[in-house]
């Protein structure tokens, strides 16, 4: 039974850079990985989405190019070469993250399934079929999560897309069904639209982005219905079905009435489930949740102590900049013996349709639901300068401010570049600046940072 001082459990945006640094700061280290380096980011999540929504951004921008004076014809999709960009910036970033471990000593790469078979404990079936047996002082979970499937009678009997296999499509689906009306949905819905499909979203909730304001789930349900995209709500699902032709039937219930609607691809986008499955975590006598999430404490660390859960498997905000600051925090307070907590951070995140969505902070519902005295000020973006002058008018910039004391307590940013815009209110709020402040900034012109004064214009306080 082999021993290491720290042994990490998945090469994700957490896991990765935590190996590193734990190597370099002297500890033997192994990190075990059953599929790629990288994680869901690199693999099949960011790195490719991110990649191939540039493709549809300029399929789109070249469509609207007339407006602007710019008369192209011929507009044709390569969608092959859209693919191949993909993969490649995909096999690059992989092959970066992989060669930034070996180049580490103390640090051992191996591939295999990890699970416990005790307390501190790790079995590991390699890809050779061979079992390990490995020890440590820390361990580190960091498996992530993956598509959650619903329970629809007959899914399971076609062939469904999940945000993983869809990235592997040879050919842009003729009619894209998407069952979720949330971030993942709204992103994969928009692009192939843009890329040419006929899409239609279903939503089982009464609006899509249901966790959002109100106001942000009516402006984004308008901006994709205007590009052609049909969302139904308040949808069941009763049946799916393959046909004989090789296209699949989806039977609906909404407020009572039943239609069927017929589709090519079916893209299930339902929300994610915990990859605890298969780690045996009774074992350690680790202790989830009723969905299956490892519990830890505002340090990160299990029941157990010497064990951590990082990123998406711990449950909570499920980005890959939450996963990383996971590393940040449990690096520093090892080995630099810092006293940091998940709870003292913000929680931002940006939702890549076109326009971006960036949130910080508080929602106009979560302020209200506290029952704290706040004020809203929202300006559209039609009355951005910098929105007018590049044709980038769909949105609208919102925050949330405590009239009181003057501080910004969220920001929501539907619009071009809303995550970049987004981010400047973010460094306001941990900085301590207040809104009365930001008003009366000077800001370049005419960036959409600009209006931001504007938007403090709006409140009397």
């Amino acid at each position: 039974m082999k021993h290491y001082d720290a042994i990490i459990i998945g090469a994700g945006q957490a896991g990765t850079p935590l190996a590193k640094k734990l190597a370099e700061a002297g500890k033997k280290t192994a990190i075990i990985e059953k599929r790629m380096v990288g994680g869901t980011c690199i693999n099949d999540g960011c790195t490719p989405t991110k990649a191939m929504l540039a493709s549809a951004h300029a399929m789109h921008q070249a469509r609207k190019a007339a407006d602007l004076g710019v008369n192209i014809e011929d507009i044709t999709l390569d969608f092959k070469k859209v693919k191949k960009r993909k993969d490649e910036i995909v096999d690059r970033f992989r092959s970066s993250a992989q060669k930034g471990i070996a180049s580490i000593a103390k640090l051992d790469l191996i591939f295999g399934e990890a699970k416990f078979s005790g307390k501190k404990k790790l079995e590991v079936l390699l890809f050779d079929g061979v079992s390990e047996r490995f020890t440590a002082d820390w361990i580190f979970i960091d498996t992530g999560a993956k598509t959650a499937i619903p329970d629809i009678p007959g899914l399971q009997d076609i062939n469904y897309l999940n945000s993983t296999s869809i990235l592997d499509l040879e050919e842009v689906p003729e009619h894209l069904v998407i069952i979720g009306g949330n971030y993942i949905g709204l992103e994969f819905g928009q692009m192939f639209a843009r890329f040419g499909s006929k899409v239609s979203i279903l939503e089982k909730s009464a609006r899509i982005m249901s966790r959002e304001d109100k106001d942000v789930s009516i402006a984004l349900d308008e901006i994709l219905t205007n590009e052609g995209i049909k969302i139904l709500k308040s949808i069941t699902i009763d049946q799916v079905s393959a046909q004989k032709d090789g296209k699949i039937t989806l039977s609906l219930t909404s407020k009572g009435k039943v239609k069927k609607i017929k589709a090519s691809h079916v893209l299930v986008a339902a929300g994610r489930i915990p990859q605890t499955e298969f780690l045996n975590l009774e074992q350690a006598g680790i202790k989830t949740d009723q969905h299956g999430y490892i519990l830890v404490d505002d340090q990160l660390e299990t029941n157990i102590p010497g064990i951590y859960a990082l990123g998406d498997v711990k449950g909570g905000p499920a980005f890959t900049h939450i996963a990383y600051n996971d590393y940040t925090i449990v690096y520093r307070n090892l080995i630099h013996k810092a006293n940091l907590r998940i709870t003292d951070r913000m929680v931002p995140y940006c939702m890549f349709t076109d326009p971006q969505l960036g949130r910080v902070g508080l929602s106009e519902d979560e302020a209200k639901a506290r029952g704290i005295n706040y004020q809203v000020a929202k300006i559209p973006m039609t009355q951005v300068a910098r929105g007018i002058e590049t044709g980038q008018t769909a949105g609208f910039m919102k925050a949330i401010v405590d009239p009181d004391s003057k501080k910004i307590l969220g920001a929501c940013i539907l619009a071009s570049e809303g995550g970049e815009i987004m981010s400047v209110l973010e460094m306001a709020m941990a900085g301590g600046i207040t809104f009365d402040q930001v008003r009366y900034f000077v800001f370049a012109h005419p960036l959409y940072s600009e209006s931001l004064n504007n938007l403090f214009m709006l409140i009397d306080a």
